[in-house]
């Protein structure tokens, strides 16, 4: 597990906080390196995702969740709707004992690290195609890259396959970290 996933992955939200903050008011309907999603579609998902959280960590499953987060949860206020919905998951992955706890998922059962692991990847993933949708800086912060390339890279082919990423992007093998991630999820940099 990397340590302090909790912190790393508050530190994603933060990170990609400041990006959402970042998207002009004409930008919400550009096109975004996820081609299904425009920019606020790409935001939605990440708050949607967020959402999930709590009630996953807290034990229930998916089809207890049910349908609640589908459709718009941004409303009129998309940062606003973000920041909720980022404290309420951070807050979840903090709560102690929420690393070992069994998480209902699509994918699993599986301990609360490899959730809160996964959730570190799309945050940051996110994250980073919101800031090239937008024109913004897409640099990540190193201790994120090297945490979520850990999560990935044992895992890149069963991720490639599951077709929630794209297809890994070939790049050289004296590419950088960053470049090598988003490589593997199917991002070009």
């Amino acid at each position: 597990m990397v340590e302090d996933l909790p912190e790393l992955h508050a530190e994603a939200l933060e990170h990609t906080r400041a990006l959402i903050a970042g998207i002009g008011d004409q930008q919400w309907h550009d096109p975004t390196p996820c081609t299904e999603w425009d920019v606020r579609q790409l935001v939605n998902h990440i708050v949607a995702e967020n959402l999930w959280v709590r009630p996953l960590v807290d034990g229930q499953t998916i089809e207890e969740v049910g349908s609640r987060f589908d459709g718009d949860q941004l409303g009129d206020d998309p940062l606003a709707a973000y920041d909720r919905s980022a404290a309420e998951a951070a807050a979840a992955f903090r709560e102690p004992g929420a690393m070992e706890r069994p998480v209902a998922v699509s994918y699993g059962p599986v301990p609360g690290a490899v959730f809160a692991g996964h959730r570190l990847v799309d945050v940051v993933v996110h994250g980073w195609d919101v800031a090239k949708a937008t024109g913004q800086d897409t640099r990540i912060d190193p201790r994120l890259v090297e945490a979520c390339y850990a999560d990935v890279e044992p895992q890149a082919d069963a991720l490639e396959a599951s077709g929630y990423f794209g297809t890994r992007v070939p790049v050289p093998d004296d590419a950088d970290l960053q470049t090598k991630l988003l490589a593997l999820l199917g991002r070009r940099a």
